[in-house]
């Protein structure tokens, strides 16, 4: 398989290198925008060639894009006009229904499959590309219907080499899904760490106090500007939406807090428990 990696960061750099080791076959053409990137992969021995993009998309079998959701919405319609008829493509981002649209009424769209793994870290470039990160993870496919049943297939077919768990919805129940699940989640870490950063001005004091729950909820405050102000812009209404509900409890905690009511805060604590049912796989309280 000669496949073609559009963005050799934290996920393409992990998609390819994973390709690598489970699909023998696999020869990779790297495409990135800083040629340093595109040195560590090829140093790092998980990609093989380097090449302007449509000299590197006429190349392959298969076309990985792992760019921002912002910029890939320019950069599809060129991949797609610069596949071979029997080429297919992918897309590793964090939102689908913009993307979707794009490319709804391209005469290729049936040689693109939009696909998004649910994995990663808060670090990136290509020396955040990890062994073993899909492992067990699950990987989003949708609109599956307006895609090549062969391409959906091979994606298929390479997510269970990756021993990736498959889900399968429309773009906008994902992006609502999403919004709430992870978009909300990094958002909130980045404004705990600016709230942090503002309040207490000795860093020494920060590291010295900062325990296990800090470092865990903070985490994602280290995770790329660049890739979640994209993220965040292309899913701004769901993301909203979620926003103004996440408010409107912190106001509740508030509230409690501010009138000393024992009560609330219990019964907001105690509702909020609920979630270790669902984080555990559990059915029914």
């Amino acid at each position: 398989m000669k496949l073609t990696v559009i963005g050799l960061g934290h996920i393409g750099g992990t998609l390819a290198k994973t390709l690598r080791r489970v699909h023998a076959s696999t020869e990779v053409m790297g495409v990135d925008a800083n040629p340093a990137h595109v040195t560590q992969a090829k140093a790092a021995g998980w990609v093989d060639h380097a090449a302007p993009l449509s000299e590197a998309v006429a190349w392959a079998d298969v076309v990985a894009l792992a760019v921002p959701v912002g910029p890939m919405k320019k950069l599809l319609p060129q991949v797609l006009d610069g596949l071979s008829a029997d080429a297919w493509s992918f897309d590793l981002g964090s939102t689908k229904l913009a993307l979707c649209e794009t490319i709804a009424d391209h005469p290729r769209r049936a040689q693109f499959v939009a696909a998004h793994p649910i994995a990663g870290t808060e670090n990136s470039g290509p020396g955040a590309a990890m062994d073993n990160l899909f492992q067990g993870k699950r990987m989003i496919l949708c609109e599956t219907e307006k895609s090549n049943p062969k391409a959906v297939q091979q994606l298929v077919d390479l997510c269970q080499a990756m021993q990736m768990e498959l889900l399968y919805m429309g773009a906008q129940e994902h992006d609502e899904h999403l919004a709430y699940i992870s978009h909300l989640s990094h958002l909130t870490s980045f404004s705990l760490a600016l709230s942090v950063l503002q309040a207490e001005k000795y860093e020494d004091m920060i590291f010295q106090f900062a325990g296990s729950g800090f470092a865990s909820t903070a985490r994602l405050g280290k995770s790329s500007p660049e890739m979640w102000t994209s993220i965040f812009l292309e899913n701004k209404a769901p993301l909203l939406r979620v926003l103004d509900t996440y408010t409107d409890m912190l106001g509740h905690f508030r509230q409690a807090i501010e009138q000393d009511d024992t009560e609330a805060l219990r019964r907001l604590m105690a509702e909020a428990n609920d979630i270790r049912r669902i984080l555990e796989g559990k059915t029914s309280k």
